[in-house]
């Protein structure tokens, strides 16, 4: 488990701070990136403000300097964008693909972000006790067990057009998207149930790292000019290393161990 928590948070890490990147490189708060919404004001200063500290908490995670702290202050940021900027458009999240996808994309990262908080070694007395250890780790994995579900029913929604994504040479396309928008939700019911959720989660992990590889990497190398394409690579990527984490910390032999830290 070690081994998959340490895959799994450089995989975080390093789409954060390629996230922070992008947030440079663009000056304003581009659409296609899931941190905050387009429309959020202060751009270009808060965007390159954004930016810079989204770099450097994914150097602090990566090189676990800090790391808990980090992780912490992330997922309170997308969370509170998710409630306080996202939200503020509901009716968009509620009937338009783009917009839920773009939201739900934030929250899941500030799920990975709370439960990467609380299992990850503990530098001072902030975190006093196993229950509180424990609190950002169940906060993270609810919200990212009811984000699994969202996109999981928003592949049986938006069936025709996720199936345009699906690699030409893939037979099947169709079949496909039914079956894993059908694994996702199943997995968002195990991770919240808590039934077989480290099977759920790894498999998640494995399906969201092919994705990467086998789905986006394609699509970035035909079209490398394209943000979009390269923001949806490092969610696939970052939500890949984040079930790896959720994994890690639905063992009850790594949760125990985090418990005798503290």
């Amino acid at each position: 488990m070690d081994t998959l928590l340490k895959i799994g948070r450089l995989c975080f890490a390093a789409s954060i701070a390629f996230f922070g990147v992008q947030y440079l490189f663009y000056g304003h708060f581009e659409g296609g990136l899931p941190l905050v919404p387009p429309w959020t004001p202060g751009a270009p200063v808060l965007t390159y403000v954004l930016g810079a500290a989204l770099i450097l908490s994914g150097l602090s995670i990566a090189i676990l300097w800090k790391a808990r702290y980090s992780a912490i202050s992330l997922g309170t940021l997308l969370l509170l964008s998710f409630l306080f900027l996202h939200c503020l458009h509901a009716s968009a999240i509620l009937h338009d693909g783009n917009d839920r996808t773009r939201a739900f994309e934030g929250l899941t990262l500030s799920s990975i972000a709370f439960v990467l908080a609380g299992i990850l070694p503990l530098e001072g007395a902030f975190f006093g006790s196993s229950t509180i250890l424990n609190k950002p780790v169940t906060l993270g994995r609810m919200l990212f067990a009811i984000s699994m579900i969202v996109f999981g029913a928003q592949h049986f929604m938006y069936a025709a057009f996720i199936a345009t994504l699906i690699p030409t040479w893939i037979p099947f396309h169709l079949f496909w998207v039914y079956f894993t928008g059908t694994g996702l939700i199943a997995a968002g019911f195990a991770i919240a149930t808590g039934l077989l959720a480290p099977l759920g989660s790894n498999c998640l992990g494995i399906m969201f790292l092919l994705w990467f590889l086998v789905l986006h990497s394609p699509r970035v190398a035909v079209h490398p000019r394209n943000g979009n394409e390269w923001t949806s690579a490092f969610v696939a990527l970052a939500i890949a290393g984040g079930s790896f984490i959720l994994a890690a910390a639905l063992s009850k032999n790594n949760l125990g161990s985090v418990g005798a830290k503290a």
